[in-house]
């Protein structure tokens, strides 16, 4: 294990100079913004997202201190290996589904959180805790939306997943957690596992998000992070379609006359871009889907074709 007593071998394995760091971290109003982003039900995620230089040196702390950290096996995001297809598995054809999410968890990590847990007094210096703990922090809070967000979570939950895992196995229920969505599957009975997990979270800091409970017998759509899980792994048929359909206009009237005709002021390339990532995700989950394939090569070929229109030109030297 690397022990970062100095602060010459953060700037070392960092790639960023002492000066470079302090400033930014006496700063770090100036290198955030905040970004909205809609959610299905019709409110709206708030990012607190860095600029350029915050986002790299995040980045590299990612890369080199946050390996180290351990991560749970219930865990299922931000992990490698990880994806939405390996938390919907283990709930495949289960006669119960049970769906819990951690009420505001980025903003319930605290800065004291990240200090204990992440960089610990028995690996860094106080000096370097401090420096490092407000590097990642935003407004005593852990901001959804920075590159180092995402490991860090992991690890702030790394006991509760270990209390609720193996209190999940003695009774035969799976457990997997993505992010802050928690999902059980299994026999029993529900207020039962819903009582434990709110304790587990209280005693670590958080709290049970009471108006996204779900109960999901077999007998109704099973849906776990957005994959159908009650026969095998399925996205949405209508979540293909409406996908699918897309796909056919912008085939049809090109990505920009499609974007006119619905009246969306979103950039050709920012669109394809987002189109390419649903298709992406649905053949995550159904990698056989032909159809979906296709769709995904003809995307993929148009983006390849718009980078190539914008690519700067090199001009030709006369002699």
């Amino acid at each position: 294990m690397i022990v970062y007593r100095e602060l010459s071998s953060l700037e070392r394995d960092l790639g960023f100079s002492a000066d470079t760091l302090y400033a930014v971290s006496n700063s770090l109003n100036r290198h955030y913004r905040k970004v909205e982003i809609p959610k299905s039900d019709g409110s709206v995620r708030t990012l607190s997202v860095p600029d350029g230089l915050l986002k790299a040196i995040q980045r590299r702390i990612a890369q080199v201190l946050l390996p180290a950290l351990p991560v749970s096996p219930w865990a299922t995001a931000y992990r490698p290996g990880g994806s939405v297809r390996r938390n919907a598995a283990p709930h495949v054809g289960k006669p119960l589904v049970l769906k819990l999410d951690i009420y505001h968890f980025f903003d319930a990590v605290s800065y004291a959180m990240v200090k204990r847990l992440i960089f610990p007094e028995g690996v860094y210096s106080e000096s370097n805790r401090i420096l490092l703990s407000m590097l990642c922090c935003y407004q005593d809070r852990l901001p959804q939306g920075a590159p180092a967000s995402p490991a860090i979570s992991n690890r702030i939950l790394l006991e509760f997943d270990w209390a609720v895992g193996l209190w999940c196995r003695d009774r035969g229920i799976a457990y997997t957690r993505y992010c802050d969505d928690l999902t059980f599957s299994g026999a029993f009975d529900p207020q039962v596992v819903i009582a434990f997990v709110g304790q587990q979270l209280r005693s670590a800091g958080f709290l049970l998000n009471r108006n996204k409970i779900r109960i999901l017998p077999q007998s109704r759509c099973q849906n776990v992070t957005g994959v159908v899980v009650n026969q095998g792994l399925h996205v949405c048929a209508a979540y293909r379609r409406e996908l699918r359909q897309e796909v056919y206009y912008c085939r049809k009237f090109g990505a920009a006359g499609h974007l006119n005709k619905r009246g969306l002021d979103i950039p050709e390339q920012e669109y394809l871009s987002r189109l390419l990532g649903k298709l992406n995700y649905v053949l995550q989950i159904s990698p056989g889907d032909s159809s979906i394939r296709d769709a995904r090569e003809w995307v993929s070929g148009e983006l390849r074709r718009l980078s190539q229109r914008t690519a700067p030109q090199t001009k030709k030297s006369h002699p």
